[in-house]
């Protein structure tokens, strides 16, 4: 199935509301570029969420050289507790550019989602916090103050892996699920290059509601678990239920279950119920 397409350094500040943040104009040619890339996206399949990711991205440290970039969604599960300095929230995907060493996949950024997750908090993991329900970009160079690029906790999860300075964008889709981008650069990022950060990612609401809703983090009843995730991407094809059985390494029988739990999760009767979902812009 194609998815269609709608087209100071030192100082503590909140995270930019980019409603509202007067960003430097952009050239009319890189914009033109960007809006290539949109047209590039709207050909990937809704099976292929991941491959999609990693051409956004790749195309965008190359515009604002950075060296590595993430994608993650954020879910509220019980609307947050009022001790909750993270106000319920938690992390329910996420995917790297690149993966780094000596971790084999995400390692190194799921082990400080685990720290996120035990509460321990860093003042970093308070950045998304504010201007919640807002699209946003927040940068560690601009909002955290200087002791903590002194701190153990930089040091270790940024600085050892050389990034200097890092810059995400928030796009929520509604009170309970946000979509953030990560850029990690070895040096201080621009205001051109945030603004060129913002606007690529400001104009496809339909790509970050896409992304959510295939990691199950959005209309559903409780996330989705791996394998139906597995599942899911499957049924976003034309594959046949046997066929997906048979690629997913699991008997017809198991393979049924499986995708009665995902229409159940998704609200959902029928597998056109399920790709519907990805048509309605509107949820």
């Amino acid at each position: 199935m194609t998815m269609l397409v709608h087209r100071e350094r030192g100082m503590t500040m909140a995270p930019h509301d980019a409603s509202r943040f007067e960003q430097p104009a952009l050239d009319a040619a890189l914009r033109e570029e960007v809006h290539s890339v949109w047209d590039k996206l709207s050909d990937f399949g809704a099976d292929q969420s991941a491959a999609a990711v990693n051409y956004l991205i790749t195309f965008l440290c190359g515009r604002v050289e950075a060296w590595n970039a993430t994608w993650a969604g954020g879910i509220c599960f019980a609307g947050g507790r009022e001790d909750d300095p993270l106000k319920g929230w938690r992390v329910g995907a996420m995917q790297a550019l690149h993966a780094i060493e000596p971790h084999t996949d995400d390692g190194h950024f799921k082990e400080i989602l685990r720290i996120w997750d035990r509460r321990e908090i860093d003042p970093s993991f308070l950045l998304p916090m504010q201007g919640l329900g807002k699209f946003r970009t927040y940068s560690f160079r601009r909002e955290l103050p200087q002791a903590w690029f002194d701190s153990a906790f930089y040091e270790r999860y940024y600085a050892s892996v050389g990034t200097y300075d890092a810059v995400f964008v928030a796009f929520p889709i509604n009170e309970d699920c946000e979509s953030h981008f990560g850029f990690y650069s070895r040096k201080t990022f621009s205001d051109v290059e945030i603004a060129v950060l913002a606007y690529a990612l400001r104009g496809i609401k339909w790509f970050h509601r896409h992304l959510l809703l295939g990691h199950g983090l959005l209309m559903v009843s409780s996330p989705l678990t791996p394998s139906e995730r597995k599942i899911l991407q499957l049924l976003l094809t034309d594959a046949t239920e046997k066929r997906i059985a048979s690629q997913a390494g699991m008997t017809p029988a198991t393979t049924h279950q499986y995708i009665v739990g995902i229409y159940r999760k998704f609200g959902v009767s029928s597998r056109a119920g399920l790709m519907s979902l990805w048509l309605n812009r509107c949820g």
